[in-house]
């Protein structure tokens, strides 16, 4: 199966952050304009956090927090869900890939990419040969 990673699952919030604050996202209209619907629901949340007396957020805050709730939250299968399911009942041998938070890019330049991902794979390659290295193997006995 492959996941995201717990360093892309740990990044998320930032990364979205990011791309709202590059496209300019302060209101419901400026999504629409981007393709992006909401439904009431996630509506009323984020206005429920802009609009609270205590401690309200700014709509670009409100919106990412809840947009990463939505599609990358705890309920969804990551790679801590993975993990702590693996033993749970009748557990059998699973291949396990979390991606990194490494892969994620934001329109660098083709050039730039190439070489970050040279970098990776060097970097897989001793990670690899380490005898430490960080894969997990589980199986069923």
């Amino acid at each position: 199966m492959i996941t995201r990673g717990t360093s892309l699952q740990d990044s998320l919030p930032s990364f979205v952050r990011r791309w709202v604050d590059e496209n300019r996202i302060d209101s419901f209209d400026r999504l629409s304009e981007l393709g992006i619907a909401q439904t009431a629901r996630q509506k009323r949340e984020v206005i429920k956090r802009v609009e609270r007396v205590r401690k309200p957020i700014p709509f670009r805050e409100a919106w990412a927090a809840q947009f990463v709730s939505d599609k990358f939250g705890a309920a969804t299968t990551h790679w801590r869900k993975l993990d702590d399911r693996r033993g749970v009942g009748n557990p059998c041998p699973a291949v396990l890939i979390g991606l990194p938070a490494a892969i994620v890019t934001f329109g660098e330049d083709v050039e730039e990419v190439k070489q970050l991902i040279e970098e990776g794979a060097k970097a897989l390659k001793e990670e690899e040969q380490s005898p430490y290295s960080a894969a997990t193997v589980y199986t069923c006995e």
